[in-house]
């Protein structure tokens, strides 16, 4: 894969590349499915994440539901397909941004990394690192590098035997190593998360991991 090369530069991340498949991106083009299949993953185990996904699927035959059907179904026919009252709020939240505003691949695709960032963190329910995960899993791009997320800060920690006693520190020395893999940082969270078996995604769609 193209990115081989140059995060090989990295002796300690080359070991993980070399252990492991290449990975290549893919892009999603319902992102408000993706953003609320998230949501509902949240603080959830995968399995019992995909029980509940399921379940919101087949509300409408099945069928990614379009943003309007999502906003017209009763706050209670949500509830019980396993959602608390607060993402069913946050999903709501999701469908009627799509609709005022719009959400879709190409919109957001004519943005940079930052500028979806702040474009869709107004939505209440929707943090930074869900939004780093949609960057990554949902609209593939290439150069996206979660500070934030558990599973890369403790691989990163293990991996480089670094100090994580202060969290500035930690957190200066976590993004001077990462800005060497630029412009192909998402590929190396990935390899991260599989070094440590933490992988915060299910077959591409659903993240989970640190809570917003």
């Amino acid at each position: 894969m193209h990115y081989l090369e140059h995060l090989s530069k990295d002796k300690k991340l080359k070991k993980l590349l070399d252990a492991g498949d290449p990975h290549q991106l893919k892009k999603r083009r319902n992102i408000c499915t993706y953003l609320c299949a998230s949501i509902m993953s949240q603080q959830l185990s995968v399995k019992v994440a995909d029980v509940i996904y399921k379940r919101f699927i087949a509300l409408y035959g099945g069928k990614e539901p379009t943003p309007q059907q999502i906003r017209d179904t009763p706050f209670e026919k949500l509830r019980g397909i396993g959602l608390s009252n607060a993402k069913v709020g946050y999903v709501k939240n999701v469908a009627q941004f799509e609709i005022e505003f719009g959400m879709d691949a190409r919109k957001l695709g004519k943005m940079t990394n930052e500028e979806v960032i702040n474009y869709l963190v107004v939505i209440k329910g929707v943090g930074r690192w869900t939004i780093e995960m949609l960057l990554m899993f949902a609209l593939g791009r290439e150069d996206v590098f979660a500070l934030d997320d558990l599973g890369i800060r403790n691989a990163m920690i293990k991996l480089y035997k670094l100090d994580d006693g202060n969290k500035k520190k930690l957190n200066e020395e976590l993004l001077r190593l990462s800005a060497k893999w630029s412009p192909y940082r998402t590929y190396a969270c990935v390899h991260l998360w599989r070094w440590k078996d933490n992988a915060p995604v299910l077959k591409e769609k659903r993240p989970k991991g640190k809570i917003k």
